[in-house]
């Protein structure tokens, strides 16, 4: 009997030891990814020689192609420059309460999938775009971007989760009378997007969304689902936020001349 419990706590505490050796094998494999990744996530801003703070963070990015192209959400860089102003498009780089300001220039717009490519005039380290083809629904993914802001300078904070469903890019409506002439016309137009299982807020706007596993960017976070109003957003998340596939992202880089990794 005796012989029978011995070996028996042999077998326990070598599937310990073997689960334990996984878990942290997958924790250190994250923690990799996220430091290959990072230093090619960016924030996307405006600079305004008049305005009451003249750096101004909208949103996110990341550097792709060889090194001098920025991808981010259209709409964080979507409003006019003023004529009447010393305005232009910045890149922020780097990390801390003093970060890098790049000049850019806004290279390609699309509207339709919310993309939009900035070109530096430096170089910057680049990431690795992943296949045009769709990911599995279930697919382990990591958010890396700005979700506050830069109030207290730039600190890229980093989300994990799962693409929950690829789904039609409509957000639907609790009664007919919400549906507005844009958003019908969303219905005749719609594409295939990825709802996330992730956390997500305003400022995470043109986040690079990657696979867990290695680190290829298979997504552009776009927007987030706002259950109650835009003001309480950060005290109430919902949860729910959704990513444009990185296929648009390469159409739109390849009708622009640009080679991609």
């Amino acid at each position: 009997m005796s012989m029978f419990i011995n070996k028996f706590y042999s077998l326990c505490t070598l599937f310990v030891g073997l689960f334990t050796y996984i878990s942290e094998a997958s924790c250190h494999s994250i923690v990799d990814v996220v430091a290959k990744v990072k230093p090619s996530v960016v924030g996307v801003g405006l600079y305004d020689a008049m305005g009451a703070q003249t750096h101004q963070l909208r949103g996110s990015g990341f550097v792709f192609g060889d090194g001098s192209f920025v991808a981010t959400n259209y709409h964080v860089i979507s409003k006019a420059l003023d004529p009447q102003k010393v305005q232009y498009h910045i890149v922020f780089s780097g990390t801390g309460r003093k970060p890098q300001i790049h000049k850019a220039e806004i290279i390609a717009k699309d509207r339709e999938h919310d993309l939009a490519i900035l070109k530096l005039p430096t170089t910057l380290t680049p990431v690795e775009l992943a296949a045009p083809n769709y990911v599995d629904d279930g697919t382990e993914v990591l958010l890396t971007g700005f979700p506050i802001g830069a109030v207290l300078g730039l600190y890229p904070a980093t989300h994990r989760g799962i693409v929950a469903a690829t789904t039609p890019d409509v957000i639907p409506t609790a009664h007919s009378s919400r549906l507005s002439i844009k958003m019908l016309d969303r219905l005749d137009k719609k594409f295939m997007i990825y709802q996330l299982d992730i956390t997500a807020y305003p400022g995470n706007s043109g986040s690079p969304l990657y696979a867990a596993d290695s680190g290829e960017i298979v997504g552009i976070l776009n927007k987030v689902f706002v259950k109650e109003s835009k003001e309480s957003v950060l005290e109430k998340p919902s949860g729910i936020s959704y990513a444009i596939p990185v296929k648009y992202l390469l159409e739109l880089a390849k009708l622009k001349g640009i080679t991609v990794k």
